[in-house]
C-alpha cells in the first residue's frame, strides 16, 4: 500500500487550526490547484491586511514576491515562500497553464536560495535522515523514476533514441531564472561552465541540453548555434532525460534541476551555482556554499527532497498525497501523452464504442474513425500516427495495408479491472489495452504483455501489486463485478469451479488445442477428479443468448447462474479452465488453478498447465510481478468523473464506491434491443 502523506514539514499540517497566508499575486487567488493544495496543507488563502501572527504567502523569488515581502515587513508577518515541487506536470506551465502536482512551502527561504537557509538545507544539515523504511521508499523511488521515465517535465518520448554514448553533458537553463540569481551564480558563469566541459575533457562530444521551456519557445536560454563546433552542439530532442544521463561521461550545470536527477542516475555532476543538492558530498562545487558541512548519501538527498519537504496532492481524490501516489498518477497521464500525442485512425469500430475510445484515446488528438483498410492506413500516414483497431477486426487486409503504408498497427481489448457491468450490455470500459506486438489472449504470437511479465519477474520487489492483491481479495472486485455476492447452499466435499466460456471468443480459437468446448472441458475435469464436486458457471453472454458455449450440464454437481465470481472463488479448492480470465482471477486469490489451454497467465509456473503454453514464456515471476504487469503496467485507465487517464488505483476506488456515471438512454435501449436481436449476434460482431 503507498505510503500515507508525509507530515514532517512545517508546511504539511502540523497546525491543528489552518493559518492565515496572505496573498497579493493573482497565482494564489484564481489557480484554483494551488489554492486547494494550500488548503489541505493547513494554510487559509485571504486577502487583506496581515497581523503579527499572519503569515503572508509569495511565490519563490519571482519579480512579484516584492509586494509581499514589503506587507510582510510592515506587519510583522512570517513570509511564506511557495514554489513548485520537483517533479511537477507533463509540460512546463508557461508552455500551456497546466497545474503542478505538488508544492514546496518554505517558512525559512526558498530551496534554491543559498544566501540563507531553506527549510530544505535545514532538514538536510539537522535531520537524521537514518529511518530504514524511509531510505528504503527513497531508493525504491529513485529506481522508479529512472525505470518510469519521470521527471519535473515529462513531454518526452522514452522511446526516442538517444544520442551514441560517450558524450559530456552541458545542461542549459532559462535566462534569468531565479535559481541562477539566486543560487550564486550569473549569466557569465554559463560561457565558463561550456569551457571547462571542453578543457576538462578533451577530444570527447559535448552535448548542450537544451531547457523544455526554451525548446518551446517560451524562454530564451544560454546558448545557441554561435556555441556550436565540431565537437560541440545544441541538443533539443524530445528524449528522456534518463537516457541522455545514462550516456553521459560527464554532467555540467548551474543550478538545474537536472543536476538531481544526475545524482539520481548515479553521477557526481559538476557544478558551477549553489543549487540546493550542492554542497553535501554528491557533487564537484566549483562554488561550494561554506554551511553546507555534512555528507549524505543519495538516498538521503532524495528522501529530503521528495519525500519529507514537499506537499503532494492527488487530483482524482482531491486530497494530499504521498510521494508514490503522486508517481502513480503522473506516470498515467505521462503514458497518455507519450502515446496519444500523434492521434489515431480507429479502425472498424462500432458506434457505441467510439466514445469511449475517443475518452481512452483522443485525449491530445480526437481520433479518426474509418472503416476501410486503405483509407485507414493513408490517413495514418498522412497523421504520422498509428491505426488501432479492435483485436478481433484485424484481418489479412488491414496487416496489409499498414505494412505497405509503414505505420504502426495497434490491437485494443478489453483490460482487466473493465466495469461493473458488462461490455454485452454496452457498458463503457474504466480500462482498455492497447497492444504494439500481438495482444494477450492469442499465445500464437509473442504480446507487449509476455515482454512487461517477463520485465517484472527480474525486479525483486513490487509494492504496488502487493498492495493491489491485498484491495482486491478485501474488496472482491473483479473484471466485471456483476452476480449476486450471496451464494446458494454449495455442496460439501472437494469444489472445483469450472467457468463456461464462448466458445467463438478468439481467446478459444488461438488458445486452445484437442479441448476446445465448454462441453469438453467438463469431460475432462469430470475425467481427472471423478470424486470432486463440480461447479459450473455459464459465462453470462452465453446465458444471455448473445454467444455459443451452451452445454449439456449433466456432468456438474451443480450450475451456478448470476452468482459473482469473486465471491465464488473464495468457496472452491480449485479452478479448472480452459483460456478464461477468472483463472487469473482465482490466482490472485491464492485459488489453485489448473489450465487446458494457453491463457496469458499461464506458462509462467504459477499455474498447472495441462495445454500447451508458448516455449518462450521462459520468466518465472512471482505473483506480485504477475499482477505488476497485467493490472499496471499493460492496460490503461480512464476515471469516469475527471474524464482524464489516472493510475488503476483510482479505478479500483470508483469501483469500491460505485461513483460511476450510469449509461445513458441510447445505451440502454441499445443493449435491450441486442437482446431481443441475440439470434442475429453475427451481424454486429
Amino acid at each position: 500500500m503507498a505510503p500515507a502523506p508525509d507530515t514532517l514539514t512545517p508546511a504539511a499540517g502540523e497546525h491543528e487550526a489552518p493559518r492565515r497566508l496572505y496573498v497579493y499575486t493573482g497565482g494564489f487567488v484564481f489557480q484554483k490547484r494551488i489554492r486547494r493544495m494550500l488548503e489541505l496543507a493547513g494554510w487559509e488563502v485571504k486577502l487583506g491586511m496581515p497581523g503579527a501572527d499572519d503569515y503572508v504567502g509569495v511565490w519563490g523569488r519571482s519579480p512579484y514576491a516584492a509586494r509581499g515581502e514589503g506587507m510582510a515587513a510592515a506587519a510583522g508577518a512570517t513570509l511564506v515562500r511557495v514554489e513548485d515541487a520537483l517533479l511537477r506536470s507533463v509540460h512546463p506551465g508557461r508552455a500551456d497553464g497546466e497545474p503542478p502536482v505538488g508544492l514546496l512551502i518554505d517558512t525559512r527561504g526558498v530551496h534554491f536560495d543559498s544566501a540563507q537557509p531553506s527549510d530544505l538545507e535545514v532538514m538536510l544539515a539537522t535531520h537524521p535522515l537514518d529511518d530504514g523504511a524511509l531510505m528504503a521508499r527513497a531508493r525504491a523511488a529513485m529506481e522508479r523514476m529512472k525505470r518510469e521515465h519521470l521527471s519535473k517535465y515529462n513531454g518526452f518520448d522514452p522511446a526516442l533514441q538517444a544520442p551514441d554514448p560517450g558524450y559530456v553533458l552541458v545542461i542549459d537553463q532559462t535566462r534569468g531564472d531565479a535559481s541562477i540569481t539566486h543560487g550564486a551564480a550569473g549569466e557569465g558563469m554559463f560561457r565558463e561552465m561550456l569551457a571547462f566541459a571542453q578543457i576538462e575533457n578533451p577530444g570527447a562530444r559535448i552535448l548542450i541540453k537544451t531547457h523544455p521551456e526554451t525548446a518551446a519557445g517560451a524562454r530564451e536560454g544560454h546558448f545557441g548555434s554561435e556555441n556550436e563546433d565540431e565537437r560541440t552542439s545544441l541538443y533539443s530532442d524530445p528524449v528522456s532525460p534518463w537516457a541522455l544521463l545514462e550516456g553521459a561521461i560527464a554532467v555540467y550545470t548551474v543550478s538545474s534541476g537536472m543536476g538531481f536527477e544526475a545524482i539520481i542516475a548515479g553521477h557526481r555532476p559538476r557544478v558551477f551555482g549553489q543549487p540546493f543538492y550542492g554542497g553535501w558530498g554528491l557533487t564537484q562545487d566549483e562554488a561550494p556554499c561554506p554551511r553546507r558541512e555534512r555528507k549524505l548519501t543519495r538516498a538521503q538527498l532524495f528522501a529530503a527532497a521528495m519525500i519529507l519537504y514537499p506537499v503532494w496532492y492527488d487530483p482524482w481524490r482531491d486530497r494530499l498525497a504521498s510521494l508514490e501516489e503522486v508517481m502513480d498518477g503522473l506516470a498515467a497521464r505521462a503514458r497518455a501523452w507519450r502515446e496519444d500525442r500523434a492521434g489515431a485512425v480507429a479502425y472498424g469500430m462500432r458506434l457505441w464504442k467510439r466514445r469511449p475510445l475517443q475518452d481512452f484515446f483522443g485525449g491530445e488528438k480526437p481520433l479518426i474513425f474509418c472503416d476501410k483498410p486503405e483509407n485507414a492506413a493513408e490517413k495514418a500516414a498522412a497523421m504520422g500516427a498509428p491505426v488501432i483497431a479492435w483485436s478481433s477486426k484485424v484481418d489479412d487486409a488491414l496487416e496489409a495495408a499498414t505494412a505497405r503504408a509503414h505505420v504502426d498497427l495497434f490491437r485494443v481489448e478489453d483490460g482487466f479491472l473493465r466495469s461493473r457491468g458488462l461490455g454485452a450490455d454496452l457498458i463503457a470500459p474504466l480500462s482498455l489495452v492497447r497492444d504494439d506486438l500481438g495482444i494477450y489472449y492469442d499465445p500464437t504470437a509473442p504480446s507487449r504483455l509476455e515482454r512487461l511479465i517477463s520485465a517484472a519477474a527480474a525486479r525483486p520487489e513490487h509494492p504496488r501489486a502487493e498492495a493491489l492483491i491485498a484491495r482486491l481479495k478485501a474488496t472482491g472486485l473483479s473484471k466485471y463485478n456483476v452476480g449476486d455476492t450471496a451464494l446458494p447452499e454449495l455442496p460439501k466435499g472437494r469444489r472445483i469451479l469450472v467457468p463456461g466460456q464462448v466458445e467463438d471468443d478468439a481467446s478459444i480459437l488461438r488458445g486452445t488445442g484437442e479441448i476446445s468446448s465448454n462441453q469438453g472441458l467438463l469431460q475432462a475435469v469430470r475425467d481427472a477428479e471423478p470424486e470432486a464436486v463440480i461447479l459450473y458457471k455459464p459465462h453470462p453472454d452465453v446465458e444471455a443468448g448473445l454467444r455459443k458455449g451452451a452445454v449439456d450440464e449433466g456432468l456438474a454437481d451443480m450450475v451456478l447462474r448470476g452468482v459473482d465470481p469473486a465471491a465464488l472463488l473464495m468457496r472452491v479448492d480449485a479452478v479448472w479452465t480452459m483460456t478464461s480470465g477468472l483463472g487469473f482471477e482465482a490466482l490472485l486469490r491464492s485459488v489453485p488453478v489448473v489450465t487446458l489451454g494457453a491463457p496469458f497467465y499461464a506458462g509462467w509456473g504459477l499455474s498447472d498447465d495441462r495445454g500447451n503454453p508458448p516455449e518462450r514464456r521462459s520468466a518465472r515471476p512471482t505473483l506480485e510481478a504477475l499482477v505488476q504487469a497485467v493490472l499496471i503496467d499493460y492496460p490503461r485507465y480512464h476515471d469516469p468523473v475527471t474524464g482524464t487517464p489516472c493510475p488503476v488505483e483510482v479505478v479500483l476506488e470508483r469501483l469500491e464506491n460505485g461513483n460511476l456515471p450510469a449509461p445513458g438512454l441510447g445505451n440502454r435501449l441499445l443493449a435491450k434491443a441486442q437482446g431481443l436481436l441475440a439470434g442475429y449476434a453475427h451481424l454486429w460482431r
